[in-house]
């Protein structure tokens, strides 16, 4: 079975008028020069995620300019045992909509039907960066095995905004945040266990596969102390610190202190202190260790979006990764600026080539 677009069609989004695709279930090699609109039909496919897309960009940004006339995403998505029809809409810069099998859907939805998972340039930091942006990462991860895990994020990061503007405005009565507090005891808890979860389903898919990709070792820890084990615990911690949190003015426990600690496992030496290349190969690992495990689990391997990764690698490493797409199973979305990066691929991959005339992104299937 196969989770994959059988139709992508844009309306002035980004730097694309009109684009109209029909693919099948194999890899998407895109290639153009810099600048042409490649990364733009990656974003477009990344909304069939919860979330705000790859970019995190709001509905006002994506819409085509100067024209600003709002913009459309629609797509025919295969699933396993079914089709649905996902369209995205924004007009005169309202929130985006999302509309499933014609009837008004909200975004965590999209996370029962379809499983996105993507790689860009911008994510080559994520070892070296602060830990925003791992516990992002992570998120996505556990996001890809256990939908609710959005939901309860989204619960948590409510209560506690709503926590640390008493805490900013030195309420003190104990009555305001009782409620709060036992609601980020409940989101939080979950959120932690959807993370933990997530690390040993990724550990035991790096394990059991023989891959060109290093393994990375991955640990869960704290910017200070211990997550609380128990959502009363949790709770009690709240409770217990709000002297401390009154002080600094923000909440200073719970899973949002969390932080992902990798190691290049054949060397034992941390990612952040591994070279630049190494960096890259683990996290191509850690995309595939997730693709497999999902794969195993619900039984189809998810989207893959991965801009600009074949520049990244040498002749040996990117033909192991076109195989490993290959034996996944996967419609992986690829850029590159030439098709020489995706002659590997030969007849498994279907191509489309993206120019820019004008200001306007041509796209063109091969």
């Amino acid at each position: 079975m196969s989770l994959y677009l059988a139709r992508l069609t844009l309306s002035h989004f980004r730097s694309h008028r009109r684009v109209a695709l029909d693919l099948d279930a194999r890899p998407v090699a895109l290639y153009g020069p810099n600048g042409a609109g490649k990364t733009n039909l990656l974003e477009a496919v990344s909304l069939f995620s919860p979330g705000r897309g790859m970019r995190r960009a709001s509905a006002q940004d994506i819409a085509r300019r100067p024209e600003a006339l709002g913009w459309k995403v629609t797509g025919d998505l295969v699933t396993p045992g079914t089709r649905h029809d996902v369209a995205f809409t924004s007009e005169g810069g309202a929130p985006r909509a999302v509309r499933i099998d014609d009837k008004v859907a909200a975004q965590v939805a999209l996370g029962r039907l379809a499983r996105v998972l993507w790689l860009v340039p911008a994510m080559d930091r994520l070892w070296i960066e602060g830990a925003e942006g791992r516990r992002r990462f992570l998120d996505r991860m556990a996001l890809s095995f256990f939908p609710a895990h959005g939901e309860a994020s989204l619960d948590y990061e409510k209560a506690m905004r709503d926590r640390n503007r008493l805490l900013k405005d030195q309420v003190r009565d104990p009555g305001w945040y009782r409620a709060l507090e036992a609601q980020m005891a409940r989101t939080g808890t979950a959120i932690h266990v959807s993370r933990q979860a997530t690390l040993v389903r990724i550990e035991a898919a790096q394990a059991g596969a023989e891959t060109a990709f290093p393994t990375a070792g991955l640990t869960l820890t704290q910017t200070e102390g211990e997550m609380p084990a128990t959502e009363e615990d949790l709770r009690v911690a709240l409770e217990e610190g709000r002297a401390r949190d009154l002080a600094a003015g923000r909440t200073l426990v719970g899973p949002h202190r969390a932080d992902l600690y990798g190691v290049f496992a054949a060397k034992g030496v941390p990612a952040a202190d591994s070279s630049t290349g190494e960096q890259k190969a683990l996290l191509i690992s850690l995309i595939l260790a997730n693709a497999r495990a999902l794969a195993e689990e619900i039984g189809a391997a998810p989207i893959l979006l991965l801009d600009e990764v074949a520049a990244h690698l040498d002749a040996g490493r990117r033909a192991s990764l076109y195989d490993e797409i290959a034996a996944l199973g996967a419609q992986a979305w690829m850029t590159g600026t030439g098709p020489e990066l995706f002659e590997d691929l030969g007849d498994r991959a279907q191509r489309v080539a993206v120019a820019e005339e004008e200001g306007v992104s041509k796209v063109v299937p091969q």
